[in-house]
């Protein structure tokens, strides 16, 4: 007994970076919200060709920055000022200036980790299999192949419909992807 194959979505060839910004413009303009677009290098302008928001990983890695910034200040303040006040030479318990190095180091070491995992968190990674690399052409995506591909869970996808669609916006090849 065989088993119908199942369609995960459309993958879509272009000629260039020039026709693949203009088909990302349009796939958007279309009202497709569940797609991507692959190329060897990135392309100035394709985040707002495809209508992409500004990324929330930088606001992260500020947020991270500052708390580890705070609480190394915070616990170099309360080891020396608070909990084992030790005179020495006649400093200060709070003598600030002793602070930067560690206080330094731990705002860049959490801005670092944060930087990491957020990228991780935000591109779903890692996805050790998507529905793309079931496709022979794809593979040219490293070296010379620009692709858009639209996924079968975008609410407006209509296997023959968007086929046409990304025919008739300029693709040199149009392939449907199956499991």
């Amino acid at each position: 007994m065989t088993h119908p194959l199942k369609i995960l979505g459309v993958i879509a060839e272009y000629d260039g970076p020039a026709a693949l910004l203009g088909a990302a413009k349009r796939v958007h303009e279309a009202g497709y919200t569940d797609f991507d677009c692959h190329s060897p290098f990135p392309i100035h302008g394709m985040d707002q060709a495809m209508g992409l928001r500004r990324s929330a990983l930088g606001w992260v890695v500020g947020l991270m920055a500052a708390a580890g910034v705070l609480g190394a200040v915070v616990l170099q303040w309360w080891t020396s000022s608070v909990d084992y006040k030790f005179l020495i030479s006649g400093k200060p318990f709070f003598s600030f200036q002793a602070y930067v190095p560690i206080t330094f180091g731990l705002g860049v070491l959490l801005a670092a980790l944060s930087a990491v995992l957020g990228m991780f968190h935000f591109n779903r990674l890692p996805r050790l299999n998507h529905p793309v690399f079931t496709s022979e052409h794809f593979k040219k995506v490293s070296t010379d192949g620009f692709f858009v591909s639209i996924e079968a869970t975008d609410s407006k996808f209509d296997a023959r419909e968007t086929s046409a669609f990304l025919q008739t916006i300029g693709a040199t090849h149009v392939e449907l992807l199956q499991s």
